[in-house]
This record gives structure tokens, C-alpha cells and sequence, in this order.
């Protein structure tokens, strides 16, 4: 509750003294009574209806306490500022408090003070507050303010921004935390970004300058945008992406400004990419063939594909065309059981995944085998 207020205090029973005795000529033996309320000699006086509310508000006799120390009403300090230089300008933004310092809700309108200037080191706030300028044009969204300052005026100087915020009754629990920028020309925004489908994800790469490199990824038709490397090479493969879903890029250099930060470049335009499995597995090896009674057992180092479905199995008599014989699981090896004897069987495989439709790998070197 905000302004001035009453609390009150526990009933206190008031003090009487002496004792209370029959008339004389009804007096026994000595009876101890409750003290007389004030409540009871105001019964006889008013209605029955109005008795019953007049016994809860004066149960047990209880006296209003006097009046607390007002509320001070005093916003509390921003606790989040925050500024980054992007491109041209200085992104700053800050939650605006909702409470007072008195942990009680804001009532009435604030004013956010937001002031930036350029002070010596080591910081004095004096100083800065004789020459900081305050900032217009905030914008607030849920809770959120958000300020984009030009950099032209502040570029090869270190910045120092703060903020207050000022209640309706002019209080202000002081400045914000400072945050200080070193302010550098516009960084270059990276060029030639391309994005290519490869087996081991989306591959990515471009030219431009700067100390390092950030990359930001939205997934499908998601809204967000998230960092998922940050780097200091010309390239990158985002081997965590899925076959089959929409993905879109972009990119930012990084120059380091010291004290662990960086100044950001504008992000490039969006590509976007929705890498496709069109890789096959890789050529099955070590294939071998040996009769043995009654068939012509195949067996081949098996294939290390996570997306492998299993394997096909080629084969030509004499020297004819190959053939396909049959497909077997992931398991590699093969019984050829419909042989004649005196027979020379030549035979190759191929590894096949899980695609639709499915992606083949090139045949394996052929081997023969003679049915005895």
C-alpha cells in the first residue's frame, strides 16, 4: 500500500483497579468479575440487530495503535543496463523496475533517466554527471526498455551510460550500474556468405575482417533467433542440423574492444537451407566368398553409417552382368543357397540407407566363388 497508513496493534486489556461489590443488602461471598468493557454500556444504547457488529469490532476491548512511518514511495534502481555496439549505433536496454525500494508496487507513472557522457579514467561520477546528456525517445515493452544511440558523436571515445528512476513524487533511489563502451568505426558486415548441403551438416563460409565471428541460426518457423558458434575462421559446419528441416543463417564480426568486449557488425542477410540426404552410404569393403556345403557364404566388414538400412547383394554367373540377387539387413553376410555345382558364381554389394527413396553407394570390387 502506497502513502500513509495505520497499522494496528494487538488488544490491550486497560488497567482497573479495586474491586466491585454487591449493594449491601445482597452482599455473599466475595466474587472476582471481568472488567467492564465500553462496549457493554453502549449495548443498552442501540439496537439488537446493531449489537452483534458492534461486539466483533470491540472484541476484547482492543485500542488502534498510532500511526507507522509513512511509505517512502521510492522506485528501485535499475539493476540490468546493458550496451553493445552494433554496426552504427549503441543498442542499450534495461528492465524497468516494477517495485519500490520498499518491495511495494509503483502506483503512478516513473521517468527513466537515461544519461551518456564521456569521463576520464579511473571513473568519477561527479565528473560524468557534469557532462553526461540525457537521452531521449526510450521505448518500453513489457518491461523492457530500449534505446538505439547513433555512434557519430561518440566513435573513438569510451562511453559511460546510467540510468535513474524518477517517481512521481521526484524520489529516486540513485543511479543504475554503469556500463562503459569503447566506441570503434562501424565494423565490416562479412560477404560473400554461402551455405552448402554436405553429409556431416551445413557448411558455411565467407570473407570479411575482424578478430572473430558469430553465427545465429532460426530453426524452422520458429521467431528466435540463437548464437550457435562463435569462431575465429572464415568458416563453419553445423553438423547438429536435420534432414528434411528449414534452417536460416546469419553472420556478424566481432572486434575485440577490450575489457572481454566486443563491438558487433550489422548481420547479413538471411540465407536459408533445407539440407537434404542425398549421400549415399560409403562402398562396402573386405568382401569375401567361400563355398561351403550346400551354399556360397558372403561376408564384408560392416558399414558405419548411423542412418544404414542394410545392404544389396549383386551376382553373375561366369562372366555375365551382375545382377540383383537379394537385400539383406544391417548384418554383413549373405548365404547364397541357390547354387549348382561346377558352377562359378561372381558377386559384389552395395550399402543402401534409410532415405526415401533410399540412397545406394557404388558397387564393392566383385569376388568370385566356384560351387563344388
Amino acid at each position: 500500500m502506497q502513502g500513509w497508513g495505520r497499522r494496528y496493534s494487538p488488544a490491550r486489556e486497560p488497567a482497573w483497579a479495586g474491586e466491585h461489590r454487591l449493594p449491601h443488602h445482597t452482599r455473599t461471598a466475595p466474587q472476582h468479575h471481568a472488567p467492564p468493557c465500553y462496549a457493554s454500556r453502549l449495548m443498552r444504547r442501540i439496537p439488537a440487530a446493531l449489537a452483534a457488529a458492534v461486539l466483533l469490532l470491540s472484541a476484547g476491548c482492543g485500542y488502534v495503535g498510532g500511526p507507522l512511518k509513512p511509505l517512502a514511495n521510492v522506485p528501485a534502481k535499475v539493476a540490468n543496463l546493458a550496451a553493445v555496439q552494433r554496426g552504427s549505433i549503441i543498442i542499450v536496454h534495461f528492465t524497468v523496475p516494477q517495485q519500490t525500494t520498499e518491495a511495494r508496487p509503483i502506483g503512478k507513472p516513473v521517468k527513466l533517466d537515461l544519461r551518456i557522457g564521456s569521463t576520464p579514467e579511473p571513473f568519477n561520477q561527479a565528473q560524468w554527471l557534469d557532462h553526461a546528456k540525457p537521452l531521449g525517445g526510450i521505448r518500453v515493452d513489457q518491461g523492457i526498455a530500449t534505446l538505439e544511440i547513433p555512434i557519430a558523436e561518440w566513435t573513438g571515445k569510451q562511453a559511460v551510460l546510467g540510468v535513474r528512476v524518477v517517481g512521481a513524487n521526484g524520489k529516486d533511489a540513485g543511479w543504475s550500474n554503469y556500463q562503459a563502451i569503447r566506441v570503434v568505426p562501424a565494423p565490416q558486415v562479412p560477404v560473400n556468405f554461402k551455405l552448402d548441403n554436405r553429409a556431416e551438416g551445413v557448411h558455411m563460409s565467407w570473407y570479411g575482417s575482424g578478430n572473430q565471428f558469430r553465427v545465429v541460426r532460426r530453426s524452422g518457423s520458429a521467431d528466435a533467433w540463437a548464437v550457435v558458434a562463435t569462431l575465429d575462421s572464415h568458416e563453419w559446419t553445423d553438423t547438429s542440423t536435420e534432414f528434411g528441416k528449414p534452417y536460416s543463417y546469419e553472420v556478424q564480426s566481432l572486434v575485440d574492444v577490450g575489457d572481454r568486449k566486443f563491438a558487433e557488425s550489422d548481420l547479413t542477410a538471411p540465407g536459408d537451407i533445407t539440407p537434404l540426404d542425398v549421400f549415399p552410404p560409403a562402398v562396402p569393403t573386405g568382401l569375401r566368398a567361400d563355398a561351403a556345403p550346400g551354399s556360397i557364404e558372403l561376408v564384408w566388414d560392416r558399414n558405419t553409417e548411423p542412418d544404414l538400412a542394410g545392404y544389396r547383394i549383386y551376382r553373375s554367373t561366369g562372366d555375365g552382368p551382375l545382377e540383383k540377387l537379394a537385400e539383406s539387413n544391417e548384418i554383413p553376410n549373405y548365404s547364397d543357397r541357390a547354387v549348382e555345382h561346377g558352377k562359378t558364381y561372381r558377386y559384389a554389394i552395395t550399402a543402401f540407407d534409410r532415405s526415401t527413396p533410399p540412397n545406394e553407394s557404388e558397387r564393392s570390387t566383385a569376388v568370385e566363388a566356384t560351387f563344388q
